[in-house]
């Protein structure tokens, strides 16, 4: 069952078309990605889900119903430019925050300091926003998004500026909310995320949308003849090799397209040939980056070949 159905979305600016007719669907009690490089049309493909920008077309359907004013009521959105007031102090922006989702400070009090513990800033809870660091700023905005409890959580690239710790606190934070039932969809140019996080995923570029679907059966579909190698030593010697269609450094690792699935056993022996100490050698496995990178940079050839021919 779907919780949200993006059909169509299309919006431009002027003569630039921010998104191109974007369909998605986004099931129940899922973590969804929206991924794609900067300015790909993450930030606008969220903001006419939110109806903060009108499409030119296309519509978002809940649960069969085009969204009105009820959705909004039931969501919690980190915009990816952070819109706290400055001059007032952290406890009270969660209140005030709270109180425009029609939560009362009596309501979200004991939740609103069980967060502020858990990121440690309730020592900070009656600091001035501008008193604390950017970073800090974000932990206070991410938690005004999601104290009133919505059903639906949107964030747009909610990692952005955080430490490794915070950014592991927040990821258990949306995996427990995914346990409560909740959707959550993020945007993200950062791919490791993505695939640690998302069940689903919609992957776009230059506005439009070139791949979405469940995230295991994306993988289990584009990891055939790709080997994910961890290893030492030098294997330019497969530079040209018969056997080996692309190699792809990622710098931790290396990902190698082979021209034939059962050319898997071949290339081990080739590296144990060659001195190569290997460290990991997944078959048949793919990182989202390179699906990302293989489809995208499609994607830039052909609008080369376009423009070529205008």
């Amino acid at each position: 069952m779907y919780s949200l159905e993006i059909k169509n979305l299309t919006k431009t600016f002027g003569k630039i078309t921010a998104v191109d007719h974007a369909s998605f669907e986004v099931p129940d009690g899922s973590i969804f990605g929206i991924i794609g490089r900067n300015g790909a049309g993450k930030t606008t493909t969220l903001r006419m889900m939110m109806g903060i920008y009108l499409p030119d077309e296309g519509d978002v359907i809940l649960k069969g119903v085009k969204i009105g004013q009820e959705f909004k009521s039931r969501v919690g959105y980190l915009p990816e430019e952070r819109g706290l007031y400055k001059k007032m102090k952290v406890i009270d922006t969660l209140y005030y925050f709270a109180e425009i989702k029609g939560k009362s400070k009596k309501e979200v009090h004991k939740k609103a300091e069980e967060y502020l513990k858990r990121f440690e800033l309730y020592d900070r809870r009656l600091s001035k926003i501008e008193d604390l660091s950017k970073g800090n700023q974000q932990k206070v905005q991410f938690i005004a998004t999601i104290l009133h409890n919505p059903d639906f959580i949107i964030l747009d690239e909610p990692f952005s500026g955080l430490d490794p710790v915070n950014t592991n606190l927040l990821k258990d934070i949306i995996l427990e909310m995914k346990q409560q039932g909740k959707v959550i969809i993020f945007s993200t140019h950062l791919m490791d995320f993505a695939e640690k996080l998302c069940d689903h995923i919609a992957m776009i570029d230059h506005g439009k949308i070139i791949l979405k679907g469940s995230l295991k059966e994306i993988k289990a579909k584009y990891s055939q003849r790709n080997v994910s190698l961890t290893y030492e030593g030098d294997i330019s010697f497969l530079n040209g090799n018969p056997i080996i269609e692309k190699i792809e450094n990622f710098g931790n690792t290396t990902g190698i397209r082979l021209k034939e699935a059962n050319h898997t056993q071949q290339l081990l022996k080739l590296l144990v040939d060659n001195n190569i100490i290997v460290k990991k050698f997944d078959a048949n496995d793919i990182s989202l980056q390179e699906i990302f990178i293989e489809l995208a940079g499609s994607e830039e050839e052909n609008l080369k070949k376009e423009v070529a021919n205008v």
